[in-house]
């Protein structure tokens, strides 16, 4: 398909329709991805308690070489779609090699700089002395890995902001496999424990990022070559500018992270640190999964979004964000509820016989089901406005949940609630930030119904 053609598509074909094409891929790579997520917390708590804490601990540094590989990812593949949209492609060519240098070289300087510092790294994710070795062992090769995790997020948006999703998808979801078969054979047939679950994310990060730098070779897709002057500075602000909402997100909720083990071992004591840390590092595994839906839904209206707000057709953008409200909220809603009502049944999964870990984490989980029907209208908006060019509205938006209000909430609750603060902590802030965002969206889609027929600026 030629990118004629896709702006055609694009552009003309029914927003259910469309939307719907696009999601499916990008919904099954998400659900993928923490299906694999999940089946590492699975098997790492068959070690310890001590070990399932640990995945808590690395997750937040995760967070943040996700945060940096969807700043550039975001930035660059809204940046291509909407000059895809004005039918600028040479330029567009430029802006995806240019996403992928940045992103894989500034891997290269996060992994030297965390191997170099790896204990103190750790400490400061909020390892306590029992959790430290299994942090080690699981953060060690999850750096190594740092570079082609960041290339490979950076390539799947590229790819899926072109409008080829499924290809996008064929990607991601080959290394989860990888992942998900490696897991249980490097951990307990070859006896690596923890650090066998890390280097079975980093093997299939690496055959994922190897697929889907293949993929770009393939006709209708934009090729990612040294030959197209890759560090092409003059877009970096934009591309930067463009992944700050993403960056702000990721690097926020990993803050949060942070905060949330640092405050939870505080809280605890020495006695029933580990425990809690697990329980509620369990709880955000399965709330990262459950919101992957919501988030996958999400990056199939993007494109949709981008291509036809370059193209100045402004009713698409609302009918597609309002159709993606309304499938993702009414899933979410059947979805909370299953949840809450078996949710020790569901933590106990993960850390079967630790009482404290299904006690944290069972009610934790039920805080949580309450808001995440109003996490799609954060999650929308936030892609909204970040596919639209509103750099600064989706910055503000995206880091209102796991930043400007969680960071108050979990400094405050515990003071006053003591566990229960922690407990409840995300859930308070997913209903603080709710309020914010419905006053910016709502905002954002009159001005798209006083504007069409122009081009908004």
């Amino acid at each position: 398909m030629t990118q004629e053609d896709k702006f055609i598509k694009m552009t003309t074909e029914p927003i259910p329709k469309l939307v719907g094409r696009l999601a499916v891929p990008t919904i099954l790579s998400m659900l993928v991805t923490s299906f694999y997520n999940m089946v590492d917390t699975y098997f790492v708590g068959k070690i310890n308690t001590s070990a399932s804490g640990a995945v808590g601990i690395v997750f937040s540094l995760m967070a943040i070489i996700q945060a940096f590989g969807f700043m550039f990812g975001h930035g660059s593949g809204n940046f291509l779609a909407r000059k895809l949209g004005e039918q600028k492609n040479d330029e567009a060519e430029v802006i995806a090699n240019a996403g992928f240098a940045f992103a894989f070289s500034f891997g290269i300087i996060l992994a030297v700089a965390g191997l170099l510092n790896l204990d103190r790294l750790a400490y400061l994710l909020g390892s306590t002395d029992t959790i430290l070795p299994y942090a080690r062992s699981y953060m060690g090769p999850i750096l190594i890995g740092a570079p082609w995790m960041m290339a490979s997020i950076v390539l799947n948006n590229e790819i899926r902001y072109q409008g080829n999703a499924k290809t996008a998808m064929l990607g991601i979801m080959a290394g989860a496999v990888i992942n998900i078969g490696l897991d249980p054979l490097l951990m307990f047939t070859f006896k690596l424990g923890i650090m066998g679950a890390a280097i079975a994310t980093i093997s299939g990060q690496f055959i994922s990022f190897i697929i889907l730098l293949l993929t770009t070779r393939r006709a209708g897709n934009i090729r990612i070559t040294l030959k197209r002057n890759p560090f092409a500075f003059r877009f970096l602000w934009e591309i930067i500018s463009g992944g700050l909402p993403s960056l702000f997100r990721q690097g926020l909720a990993s803050i949060s992270g942070i905060m949330l083990n640092v405050v939870a071992k505080r809280v605890a004591g020495p006695e029933f640190a580990d425990a809690t840390i697990a329980g509620m590092a369990i709880v955000g595994k399965i709330s990262m999964s459950l919101n992957s839906f919501v988030i996958g839904f999400g990056q199939g209206f993007q494109p949709v979004c981008s291509f036809n707000f370059g193209a100045a057709k402004y009713k698409r953008v609302k009918e597609a964000f309002l159709f993606s409200v309304k499938v993702c909220a009414g899933l979410m809603v059947v979805v909370g509820a299953a949840c809450f009502i078996f949710a020790p049944h569901i933590v106990e999964l993960f850390r079967k016989g630790d009482a404290m870990v299904i006690e944290v984490g069972s009610f934790a989980l039920r805080a949580q089901c309450v808001t995440y029907v109003f996490g799609v209208w954060i999650i929308l908006t936030n892609m909204l406005l970040q596919a639209s060019g509103r750099a600064f509205g989706a910055t503000v938006i995206s880091s209102c949940r796991s930043g400007l209000c969680f960071i108050p909430v979990i400094l405050v609750l515990p003071l006053f609630l003591g566990i229960t603060g922690v407990q409840i902590s995300q859930a308070v802030a997913d209903m603080i930030a709710f309020f914010i965002s419905l006053g910016g969206g709502l905002y954002f889609l009159r001005k798209l119904d006083r504007s069409e027929g122009s081009v908004i600026k």
